[in-house]
């Protein structure tokens, strides 16, 4: 038989998801892969009762229904600080995985380098591969997770064709700050390179943080390729409606590219999710303070226990540490303690292009009494 490709042969399954299914296997509550286990704003699903009865249910628009795109120009445009043209800036995509891998494939050729903040999203390192592109790793130092402005920059110096930047960080929770953002922008621009943004938590920052789009940043909005989806901002992520918003002449790359990878987002999903585009502000002031809570329980019950851990500025994270409990691997740790504490966790080791495997990362979007059965279990810990 013929060989399969050379570039998937190094492709594991994602563990993120396989902890899902270690979870489900052990009964055990899952707080590795991230979604929530309580229901979206009911406006959304009582228009998607709706729609199921009306339509639309056939294609769209490739890059996104009209009346969809022009709430989310509008929506984005309020978030962003700048217009936002329907029409010419916005490609909507099949979740935020899609839009990251478009706006890989519309800006990168094989051969070409990428830049990748370590810890990372796993897709981030697959996105890579499968584009042909070589990731150059920068490391985030716990627990600041912090970057080092010299290998910032030799890593530029190598010429890379883009970096990917998560903000806020899936998995540390960092948010990154204005400084940081200008420096990554002035190097952006002085070894002319994209920057390919991850914002699906642009919504869930905690005080005092602020999340700070780096395309707008002088002279970023054009060289900037924004990625981002619904699914956590209104707890959606089995939708799989994400976006991309960029300058006219990178979304025209990227309307090609998107419409041979999927064609189109869902037509019902699309026109039930407009209601939710069209939210006040008290919407997400509201869907802060749900998430401060939450974050605010948890962290509270793994000090209560005695677990060491990174504080999340953002995101719905937290990374561990069980370096105390002496296993060396946190593979099997996370597999041993689904089956004998009963908590799904994700090992850090997933995430990290060094040699690091002393953390966990749970996450906590889950309703309260999730969350408490889940602190009772991990006593069993100590």
């Amino acid at each position: 038989m013929p060989a399969l490709s050379e570039r998937s042969s190094g492709f594991t399954d994602s563990v993120i998801r396989r902890m899902t299914r270690i979870a489900n296997k052990y009964g055990a509550i899952n707080l590795s892969q991230g979604f929530p286990d309580f229901d979206p704003p009911h406006e959304i699903t009582d228009r998607l009762r709706e729609v199921a009865l009306e339509g639309p249910h056939q294609y769209p628009i490739t890059w996104g229904a009209k009346n969809f795109r022009d709430a989310l120009a509008k929506k984005q445009a309020h978030f962003m600080g700048r217009e936002i043209d329907p029409e010419t800036e916005i490609v909507v995509t099949c979740g935020s995985t899609e839009a990251m891998m478009t706006a890989m494939m519309s800006v990168v050729d094989p051969g070409d380098k990428v830049i990748v903040f370590s810890p990372f999203y796993e897709n981030y390192g697959a996105d890579a591969i499968l584009t042909g592109a070589t990731p150059i790793y920068v490391p985030l130092t716990p627990p600041s997770f912090d970057f080092d402005r010299d290998i910032l920059e030799a890593a530029f110096k190598q010429h890379p064709k883009a970096l990917i930047l998560c903000n806020p960080s899936n998995p540390s929770g960092k948010v990154f700050t204005y400084d940081e953002l200008k420096f990554i922008s002035e190097l952006a621009i002085k070894y002319d390179t994209f920057v390919i943004t991850d914002e699906v938590y642009e919504h869930i920052v905690y005080e005092p943080y602020k999340h700070i789009y780096i395309s707008s940043l002088p002279g970023m909005y054009e060289r900037t390729i924004s990625c981002s989806s619904l699914s956590k901002t209104y707890s959606i992520t089995g939708w799989r409606i994400g976006y991309i918003i960029a300058a006219p002449y990178i979304i025209e790359r990227a309307k090609k590219v998107h419409d041979f990878l999927t064609v189109g987002a869902a037509a019902p999903l699309m026109e039930a999710a407009v209601v939710g585009l069209e939210f006040p502000d008290t919407y997400y002031k509201e869907l802060t303070d749900h998430y401060t809570h939450m974050k605010d329980l948890f962290l509270g019950g793994l000090r209560d226990i005695g677990l060491k851990y990174t504080e999340p500025q953002g995101a719905y994270y937290v990374l561990v540490d069980i370096s105390e409990f002496g296993r060396g691997d946190d593979l099997a740790f996370c597999e041993w303690m689904a089956e004998h504490i009963g908590v799904a966790a994700v090992p850090g080791s997933s995430f990290f292009r060094e040699d690091i495997n002393d953390y966990i990362r749970f996450h906590f979007a889950k309703k309260d009494e999730t969350l408490n059965a889940a602190i009772e279990r991990l006593r069993k810990l100590k």
